[in-house]
């Protein structure tokens, strides 16, 4: 759907008064919100690590809380990571002003490239197929590390602070993306700097996410399902609820009990690094029908040129390699030609036992 060439955005869909989303958005059956049977058993939950501003007296339990973590679920809630919480607060305000008032005529000066795959700005949807099921989200993509891609100008000019705070936030999280990687490592018996050479560079983007109200929730999906493409994803979100994560066949959902929790997402090239040991998460996102949902996701990647494979450290005679070796920027171009369908792109790496 477009007008004058620009694709019809989802918020603009949702204020127009439909009643039925159109046929793009709807999900096969199987991938449907409904789809789970209803599960009588207590309500299930990603587990919180506290990190204790990282004091170094508490570093032995943080990195076994982080590691049980990893093992049972590959994401995990954390609280004491030193981000300011006026910053947290910044960060999705500004997001949601920028969706809620700024004028739909500027917002498209900073439209994406529908041409090219996850390129910076203003957009709805990600992927290069056609056939594809879309997603019942606006976002606006930020290219923020390394510093060399990053150009304030190309993000909103309203509100006044949008630009400041992005910037602010995308060098805490990297710090604290840093610092987390470490707890990885040493959770996994392996120098503490192990995972972040093997990454190397940090190529980060912020994505603002704005999931409009949806008149078919049950219908459709915010964000399919996937498990993240790079190393690590922090996400902070606001108290509506939607984010899912795939736990023993069933759909958790995360919500947020404390404004000062960050998400924690274990992707996919960790999961190699990790030799199998540690699974990337599988999440999605799902809509409602009353209430507009925001989200801001970081992600931290290699470099499209650097080599991701296990660690050697933990191949042995008895412990063979899982995963075949990959170039990241390889990875990348199949998750965008294929689609993410889960986890089928990590899974296409696995070497026969």
């Amino acid at each position: 759907m477009e007008v004058a060439g620009e694709p019809i955005r989802i918020q603009s869909l949702a204020q127009s008064g439909l009643t039925q989303v159109p046929p793009q958005y709807i999900q096969p059956p199987h991938h449907r919100p409904n789809n789970s049977s209803p599960s009588h058993s207590p309500p299930k939950t990603i587990p919180t690590v506290d990190l204790s501003g990282f004091d170094p007296t508490r570093r032995f339990s943080v990195r076994e809380s982080i590691g049980r973590a990893c093992l049972d679920w590959g994401a995990f809630h954390v609280t004491g990571h030193g981000i300011p919480t006026d910053l947290l607060r910044a960060i999705k305000r500004v997001g949601l002003t920028f969706f809620n008032d700024c004028p739909a005529s500027d917002k498209l000066r900073y439209a994406c490239d529908p041409t090219a795959s996850a390129s910076e700005g203003y957009g709805s949807w990600m992927l290069e197929r056609d056939d594809t099921v879309l997603d019942w989200r606006d976002y606006f993509d930020h290219h923020t590390l390394p510093l060399s891609r990053r150009d304030p100008t190309r993000w909103p000019h309203f509100p006044e602070e949008y630009r400041r705070v992005v910037a602010e936030y995308a060098d805490r999280a990297s710090a604290l993306a840093r610092e987390l990687l470490g707890l990885l490592s040493e959770s996994l018996g392996l120098p503490t700097r192990c995972m972040e050479e093997k990454v190397g560079e940090f190529y980060q983007n912020i994505t603002i996410s704005y999931y409009p109200p949806c008149p078919q929730p049950e219908l459709t999906l915010g964000l399919q399902a996937h498990s993240d493409m790079g190393s690590i994803t922090l996400l902070v979100q606001d108290d509506v609820g939607g984010l899912e994560v795939l736990k023993d066949g069933e759909w958790v959902g995360v919500n947020s009990f404390d404004e000062d929790a960050i998400v924690v997402l274990l992707a996919d090239q960790t999961e190699i690094i990790s030799n199998g040991k540690y699974k990337s998460a599988e999440h999605r996102a799902i809509t409602n029908s009353s209430r507009a949902r925001l989200s801001v996701a970081t992600f931290h990647d290699p470099a499209k040129t650097v080599k991701i494979s296990p660690a050697s450290q933990l191949i042995s005679e008895f412990v063979p390699p899982r995963f075949r070796e990959v170039v990241y920027g390889d990875y990348v171009s199949s998750w965008y030609t294929k689609g993410p369908e889960g986890k089928r792109n990590i899974d296409a790496l696995l070497l026969e036992s």
